[in-house]
């Protein structure tokens, strides 16, 4: 099945199921990843204390791990989680906010793929590699040297590093697991001026995880895809970060079959 078809696929499926989506997320942005979530038809949950984890984990169909304002309780929390995910066959996406700016940040998201199994790490470059081996990290990274030779091998090798998939934002965004790469070139640079949006991708590549049965680089691509695109047509109505954000919303609800067939544009290189 091509990628068109098989997002239109996918996102039939959130619309149906709702699935809920657990997410422990910043303070920022606990309030558009819930809207972005509603939007495109799954279940957003918020919840971060321990004493809950277990129970709700269990019930979720994905969960999201965001460390943008992490704390040392949360940090805790996001581990007991997404243990319980792993014991479930629960994807688990984790989004490395910052990464390398910190030793505690940087070192928070070495603990937990330490002890937890993560599905896909999706950030940007500068956070990706900040994580790799002293063999794997990139000097100056910079997103618009994504698919260089140099780029794309060191996203590979980094991908089986941590065991998991890499869905790196840029210019053009990159997902790959070590074996298999998608490129993906929708969406546009006023993404970038809106709060949240970023975060708003892990939570909207979780809902797709949560309904893909297995095949999660391929239900990672498509949600890139897929919210590239509707940051496509949102800018058609407005180029102004603010009802840019409104237009997004909108176009991540009403977006369908029809923008996805003509106007997706992933492909496997």
């Amino acid at each position: 099945m091509d990628m068109q078809s098989y997002t239109v696929e996918l996102l039939a499926r959130i619309r149906e199921k709702a699935p809920l989506i657990h997410n422990v997320t910043n303070f920022v942005v606990m309030n558009s990843s819930a809207n972005i979530l509603l939007a495109i038809g799954a279940s957003p949950v918020m919840a971060h204390c321990q004493a809950e984890m277990e129970e709700m984990t269990s019930l979720a169909g994905a969960l999201v791990l965001n460390i943008g304002t992490i704390q040392e309780d949360w940090l805790e929390s996001m581990i007991c989680a997404a243990t319980t995910a792993n014991s479930r066959g629960i994807p688990v996406i984790l989004d490395p906010v910052g990464a390398g700016a910190t030793t505690f940040r940087t070192e928070a998201i070495q603990k937990i793929l330490h002890y937890c199994s993560v599905s896909v790490l999706r950030g940007n470059c500068s956070e990706i590699f900040s994580l790799g081996s002293s063999a794997i990290k990139t000097k100056g990274v910079d997103s618009s040297l994504l698919f260089s030779d140099q780029m794309v091998t060191a996203a590979k090798a980094l991908a089986l590093e941590k065991k998991c998939i890499l869905a790196i934002s840029g210019e053009e965004d990159c997902i790959t697991d070590g074996t298999s790469t998608h490129r993906v070139q929708n969406g546009h640079p006023i993404m970038t001026r809106v709060t949240g949006i970023g975060c708003g991708l892990t939570a909207v590549t979780a809902a797709f995880c949560a309904v893909a049965e297995g095949k999660l680089i391929e239900a990672t691509a498509a949600a890139f895809g897929f919210y590239g695109l509707c940051g496509d047509l949102a800018v058609k109505i407005s180029d102004k970060p603010g009802s840019f954000q409104v237009a997004f919303i909108d176009a991540l609800y009403s977006t369908g079959a029809e923008e996805i067939m003509c106007s997706l544009k992933v492909k496997k290189v």
